[in-house]
Order: structure tokens, then sequence, then C-alpha cells
């Protein structure tokens, strides 16, 4: 690329946690200017396009749009490899997504929920961009693991977010047993997702699997009305097993003495 050509960049827009549930004022949850400046892109790349007008509808309300809804361009990232992580796509199908950056104009890059490439298929595409001397530009937005590893009460300072856990049974108790075994062994905290109709298996495998004395931390539904975060023992949790929502993205955090 020359040096002298002109070049977009890529604009991490953060989401709102609450995959499209009704939370009134978009800016209780994103700064303002976060949304002038995704009112002012024409160009997007998303996880699902619907679900991504439908978050643009909404920032319409607060800050108008620089074109009309129906003529902004948004086209979708291929699908991630299964149980998640990184993008499907070639390097070839990178290229083509950041055309119109390589052309000059800024491109939004959006998840369904929270910041763009973490714990999320857009990693992919900010790699490729910085391949191609792309600049980026991340903008302040919520992280359902931040605000659950702050809320939690558990180490800050050393900390590991491994993503989801095998869905069979044994397997993912060996899993447990690992993490925990990692988590005595370094004192660091250990941060899993799931998906939430599997929010309540999830809990009961890491009750069935951790020591009484390990510190279990979960925040479901974080900047909602009716998010919670809980912090105590496995102990103290097998005592007092709240039901867990099947609908409301969740954040488990264990550390072990």
């Amino acid at each position: 690329m020359s040096n002298t050509t002109p070049v977009g960049t890529l604009v991490l827009v953060p989401n709102t946690l609450d995959l499209g549930a009704d939370i009134g004022d978009l800016q209780q949850v994103l700064p303002l200017g976060v949304l002038q400046h995704a009112a002012r892109l024409t160009h997007w790349v998303a996880e699902n396009a619907k679900t991504t007008r439908a978050f643009l509808k909404r920032v319409d309300a607060v800050v108008p749009l620089a074109q009309p809804l129906q003529a902004l361009d948004i086209v979708e990232l291929p699908r991630p490899r299964k149980g998640g992580g990184a993008s499907e796509a070639s390097p070839t199908e990178l290229q083509a997504l950041l055309k119109p950056a390589l052309q000059g104009q800024d491109i939004g890059l959006i998840s369904e929920a929270g910041l763009p490439a973490v714990a999320d298929p857009g990693a992919a595409l900010v790699d490729a961009a910085h391949r191609l001397g792309l600049p980026v530009l991340p903008l302040s937005g919520p992280s359902s693991l931040m605000l659950a590893l702050a809320a939690s009460g558990l180490n800050g300072q050393s900390f590991a977010f491994v993503g989801y856990l095998p869905v069979e049974n044994s397997a993912r108790a060996a899993r447990v047993r690992e993490l925990e075994a990692l988590s005595r062994r370094h004192g660091q905290s250990q941060l899993i997702i799931e998906t939430p109709y599997r929010n309540a298996a999830l809990l009961a495998a890491l009750l069935a699997s951790l020591h009484d004395d390990t510190r279990l931390s979960v925040s479901c539904g974080l900047t909602l009305p009716q998010g919670w975060t809980r912090s105590d023992s496995v102990a103290r949790w097998k005592a007092k097993t709240p039901q867990m929502p099947d609908r409301l993205p969740a954040v488990f955090s264990l550390l072990a003495r």
C-alpha cells in the first residue's frame, strides 16, 4: 500500500450487553461520544446484520444517522468455528470486508454484545486490519468480563479468560478441576462464559466439581435493572443455589484458595 494512499479506520464500536432488551436511553450504558461516532459511520461489519440495524435504530433515536438506515452498507462476518473463537474467513475474505477502509472510508466493527474482538469473532478482522496497515480505533463501552471481574471481589491483578467449557459432562468436570488447580497454583481468577440457556447446567457442574472452599462468583444480566453479582464459597452456593435465568448472559469466575 502506498504511503500516500488515504485509508479509513476500523472503528471498534461497543454494543450494549442487553441482547436487544429494552433498556431505554442508550446513554445509560454507552457514552454519547460513541453514539455520535456510530451515527457517522456508513460502512459496518457485524456478526448479524439484522441486530446491527436494530442497534443503529436505537442510536438514531439519540443521534440522527448520517444516512438513512436502509442506505448503510452492513456486511456480516463468516460464522465462527464451533465453540466460538476466530472467524472462519480466509485472508482474502477479510481483505474484501475491509475494502471500504482501503478506499478511504471508515468501517464500524460491532459485536452482538459488549466490546468487539473480545471473546468475539471480530478479532480476526482486527488482525487483518493491522496486517494491511489500517488504523484501528477502539471506543469505550461495557465489557461483561471486566465488569464481572470488578464486581467479583476475586483477584483482579492476575486473571485468565478461558471462554467456554466442554458440554459433555465428564470432559467439563475434568476441565473445571484443571482450572481450579491452575487457580490454586497461581492465585489466578478464572473467568468462564456459557450460552445463556446452559447457565444452570454450568453452575451445577461447577458446584459438583469444585472444592467447598473455592470462591465462586456469578454475574448475570450486567447493566440491566435486574442484573446481579454474587460471590461466595462453593459450600455456601450449595446451601442456597439460585435459579439461573436462561435468557440472560452470565460470567462465572472462580478463585481457589
